[in-house]
């Protein structure tokens, strides 16, 4: 059985490709999944790929993924948390309670953006933070916990 790698996406990460496309670009959350399943095969991983606009849901998931690191089975967790990245402390708890090895996520430089947007909870528990590079950033995240 190989390693996967779980794609986590928060709230309104479903309307990409038409949610402030000057901002988050063109691409769908479909063409997400795409690229994100290209380069987990270049590396042998299986996949999970996810959205919820609803906190709690991600934190479920995250413990799912603590479960199978534990196992030895996952390899890492890419997590987009949009808009919760800015108020959850529920997620930065799951990451740390889990020990879940994860790469934070943001399409857009959140630091070119509103002030709001600066701070990070989850940053403090990732292995690292990957902003402003599009959803190029994605495939860049497997690319990492490939080396991990």
């Amino acid at each position: 059985m190989s390693e996967a790698v779980h794609v986590l996406n928060g709230p309104n990460l479903n309307l990409l490709g038409t949610r402030e496309p000057q901002v988050y670009g063109a691409h769908t959350l479909s063409d997400v999944e795409r690229l994100c399943e290209a380069a987990c095969a270049r590396h042998g991983f299986s996949m999970v790929f996810r959205q919820s606009n609803r906190e709690g849901v991600l934190v479920d998931w995250i413990h799912e993924a603590g479960r199978e690191h534990a196992a030895g089975t996952l390899a890492g967790v890419v997590l987009n948390a949009g808009a919760y990245t800015h108020t959850s402390v529920a997620l930065l708890d799951a990451i740390k309670g889990t020990g879940v090895p994860l790469i934070e996520l943001h399409i857009s430089n959140v630091f070119a953006r509103e002030s709001f947007r600066h701070h990070s909870w989850i940053s403090p528990a990732a292995r690292g933070v990957i902003c402003g590079l599009g959803v190029a950033g994605y495939a860049l995240a497997i690319e990492a916990i490939a080396q991990w």
